[in-house]
């Protein structure tokens, strides 16, 4: 076989390698995801219970990353303090290296039978859970595969000269060869995959011990690389004094390792000789050290982390979303709740700007009018983001739930979306225009706006309680409200043609607004209605496609 095509094998190795690491992380997290979040969070007071539970769910989870994400999301809301937070990430910087110890094992001829439970779980599972539990089977019998893998291609190559000068170079430059690690391990988003890389590498030779410690060291660095960057988003000091925090205690761990080189190479040679092993103890040893090291250092530490990265203070945009934790996005039940969250700020905001309507027509005011329109703007950045944020997660990590949830979500966003299009571009515009041409507002057409305006105000408050508890009692009392409108603007109609007739006359400019109003009014509650109640009684199956009548 050809070397080309020999790399070209390390590479799809390599790749399934990834592909099982990620299947493996996303059966956890579809399977115990939400209940390991809230032992993370519940964990998060002390300092020891704290480190305990991030070796404990990332050891589960198999994502340092994923765990940084959290503890820096609830560090950011104020849930937990920064000393137990970094003491979560050092317990998750162990409990990543425990499936390397068990892999560095003779394990190989587990694959097969973890392929198969997968594939048998997967298929044939009744709940949910068992089929994330067969995902997870799955991506561990194709870790193991790729690892026999790439051991049968490196074999015949190890000692080939094209192979030994191409990592030469690396071999003969430590610090070269932590950052080309470190590189992989951020593009891989996965230490586990580049630390059995390097074992697979170390158990034939191809890379002495010295250089293997060096790779691992790079690939405990890039994989605290990725909180970081994913912090980053956010913009947020306070997120980032964990992510930062954990960088700068691996990034000196390193400093130190790359120094004691090769004093640790020789003493580990001495101790444990055959190379895989030698990589997994190592990997393990160094960042239980730093967590002795650094645990009683944690509150200087953290005061030092707050002056570095103080929390910023600005002004409140309502435009800017709270719940969105990017973190969640593991997660997508968490995800979901958030995104929900979110959304009833858009019927809180909507709630507001009816209110702001009542008062507009009420006394003609320019600046109210303003503010009413400015509330649209602020609907509008709050839909965008929902939509933007749902539409970032996994479909793979979605089950069929969740794949409900979501559809539920964007309903209901993108129709108090349009509900607020509609108070924006045609109330306000009404309000605008009788302002403008100087009609009045007789007290009997102000009376009824501020009654109708109101009671659309508990129709808001009625859509966002079908909403969140998808009550089939509570959608069947707002769908009703549809025909309480169609009613009024049957008999408004009809009273205006009366007055009409009454008067001789075919035109009545103040009697036409007044019409277009309670139309606008009525596409208000349609939205409202469509947003909350229709997606529970078409999933109680008490919704008709039509209104027409059948053909007998």
């Amino acid at each position: 076989m050809d070397f080309p095509l020999t790399l070209l094998g390390l590479a799809g190795a390599v790749a399934l390698l990834l592909w099982g690491v990620h299947m493996v992380q996303t059966g956890v997290q579809r399977a115990f995801g939400p209940d390991l979040r809230r032992l993370l969070g519940m964990a998060l007071r002390r300092r020891l219970s704290a480190f305990a539970s991030g070796l404990g769910v990332t050891a589960i989870i198999q994502s340092s990353t994923a765990t940084g994400l959290m503890v820096a999301g609830f560090c950011a809301a104020g849930v937990v303090e920064l000393v137990p937070a970094l003491a979560a990430m050092l317990g998750a910087n162990v409990g990543t290296t425990l499936i390397v110890q068990v892999f560095s094992f003779n394990v190989a001829a587990a694959s097969p039978v973890l392929l198969v439970l997968g594939v048998a779980m997967f298929r044939r599972g009744s709940s949910a859970r068992t089929r994330d539990l067969g995902r997870v089977s799955l991506g561990l019998g194709l870790m193991l595969l790729a690892l026999q893998q790439l051991l049968s291609l490196i074999t015949p190559y190890e000692d080939t000269p094209s192979l030994r000068m191409m990592l030469g170079a690396v071999a003969t430059e430590p610090t070269l060869a932590v950052l080309v690690a470190a590189g992989l391990t951020w593009a891989a988003h996965s230490s586990v995959a580049m630390v059995l890389l390097v074992a697979s590498l170390a158990a034939k030779g191809v890379v002495p011990p010295d250089t293997a410690i060096a790779l691992v060291l790079g690939a405990n660095l890039g994989t605290a690389i990725n909180p970081v960057l994913e912090g980053v988003r956010g913009d947020e000091p306070v997120a980032r004094q964990v992510t930062i925090g954990n960088l700068s205690v691996r990034a000196v761990g390193c400093v130190i390792a790359l120094i004691l080189l090769g004093p640790i190479g020789r003493l580990l040679v001495q101790i444990e000789p055959s190379g895989p092993r030698l990589i997994a103890d190592f990997h393990t040893g160094f960042n239980l050290i730093l967590a002795v090291v650094f645990l009683p250092l944690l509150g200087p530490y953290a005061a030092l982390l707050r002056r570095m990265l103080p929390a910023k203070v600005m002004p409140e945009d309502p435009g800017q979303p709270r719940y969105l934790d990017r973190s969640a996005l593991e997660s997508p039940a968490i995800a979901l709740a958030g995104a929900a969250r979110e959304a009833l700020r858009m019927a809180d905001t909507l709630e507001a700007m009816l209110t702001g309507s009542a008062d507009a027509l009420a006394d003609a005011n320019r600046e109210r009018i303003a503010q009413t329109r400015h509330l649209d703007d602020v609907i509008d950045k709050l839909n965008r983001a929902i939509t933007d944020y749902v539409t970032a997660l996994d479909s793979d990590a979605l089950a069929d739930e969740d794949h409900r949830r979501l559809s539920e979500i964007l309903i209901f966003a993108s129709n108090l979306e349009s509900a607020g299009d509609v108070v924006d571009r045609n109330l306000m515009s009404y309000a605008a225009r009788r302002l403008k041409r100087g009609l009045p507002f007789p007290e009997t057409e102000r009376s009824e706006g501020a009654r109708l305006l109101h009671r659309l105000v508990g129709t808001v408050r009625a859509a966002a309680s079908v909403f969140m508890t998808k009550d089939p009692r509570a959608a069947r009392e707002l769908a009703a409200e549809k025909e309480v409108f169609r009613d009024l603007e049957t008999a408004a109609t009809a009273a205006h043609f009366a007055r009409l007739q009454e008067r001789g006359t075919s035109s009545d400019e103040a009697g036409t607004l007044r019409l277009d109003l309670l139309r606008e009014l009525k596409r208000i509650n349609g939205h409202l209605v469509a947003a909350a109640a229709y997606p529970v009684l078409e999933d109680q199956g008490e919704l008709l496609r039509s209104r027409l009548r059948q053909p007998e």
